[in-house]
């Protein structure tokens, strides 16, 4: 009876260690994760290698794991004070799609860390959104170049991150807010082009229209003129004469007296 507590105790010592040694000594990464390994007796940091992928992986039980999500993921930068060209205060909400780059993983978390977003994508994209704002004014802000300065932060911010080993995917000016009188402003501007346009318009119709006339007249000028030049007596007596054989073979009841018309055509009496 003395003897069983003898042999159970080492047992459950053995059992213990054995359940701390695995729990120390396994790893289990998800799906769109990498761990990155850091060896306590072997330099640290892992940079020379593959970081680990997905599925259960067994360390070293005093060596540790960093899982990494590698997926694409998002910050939203929500009002950002920035200051356009002629110094008026905007707010700007920017999304920023990144991820870190798998290859380089190591050293990532060797240079920068877990919180690495806060290091390294927040303060970059806040710098350069605001240098590229301080480049137009907010009429440009408000209307046109939306697109151009969406790609003007992206390229921007894809350099200063690219040796940060950290992937940029894309930028995405999400809203642009501008004081309301400043605001106002504007869009009345844009209603007075408009109107400007439209009234251009319509003064461009109204002279090609009149262009039309003018033309249409002139040509009815020019073919007056030619016909008058080539009216002579001879072609008017002609045109007289056949005038005459028409209406006399008409059925309606005439008298016809031959050279009593004016320049001797013929003159026509009838009971009509």
């Amino acid at each position: 009876m003395n003897k069983l507590p003898k042999l159970g105790l080492p047992v459950v010592v053995i059992t213990l260690v054995s359940i701390i040694f695995i729990s120390k000594s396994s790893v289990n990464i998800g799906y769109g994760e990498a761990g990155v390994v850091w060896e306590r007796f072997g330099g640290g940091t892992v940079t020379d290698e593959a970081p680990l992928g997905e599925g259960f992986h067994i360390i070293a039980p005093w060596n540790r794991v960093y899982i990494y999500n590698i997926k694409q993921q998002e910050e939203f930068e929500s009002g950002m004070r920035v200051l356009s060209s002629n110094g008026l205060e905007i707010s700007l909400d920017v999304s920023v799609l990144y991820q870190p780059k798998l290859d380089e993983l190591g050293l990532l978390h060797k240079t920068k860390g877990e919180n690495y977003l806060s290091i390294v994508i927040a303060p970059e994209i806040r710098a350069v959104a605001r240098s590229v704002i301080g480049r137009y004014t907010p009429e440009q802000l408000y209307s046109t170049k939306r697109d151009a300065i969406q790609n003007e932060i992206y390229e921007e911010t894809k350099l200063k991150v690219e040796g940060q080993h950290v992937q940029l995917n894309s930028v995405l000016v999400r809203d642009v807010t501008l004081p309301i009188s400043i605001k106002e402003a504007i869009q009345r501007k844009l209603t007075q082009e408009q109107e400007a346009l439209e009234y251009e318009f319509r003064l461009e119709k109204a002279r090609q229209e009149a262009e039309k006339v003018r033309i249409d007249a002139e040509g009815k000028a020019a073919a007056n003129r030619i016909l008058a030049a080539s009216l002579t007596p001879n072609i008017l007596k002609d045109k007289g004469i056949e005038a005459t054989i028409k209406l006399a073979e008409s059925p309606n009841s005439k008298v016809i007296v031959v050279g009593s018309g004016k320049d001797g055509l013929p003159l026509i009496l009838g009971n009509q």
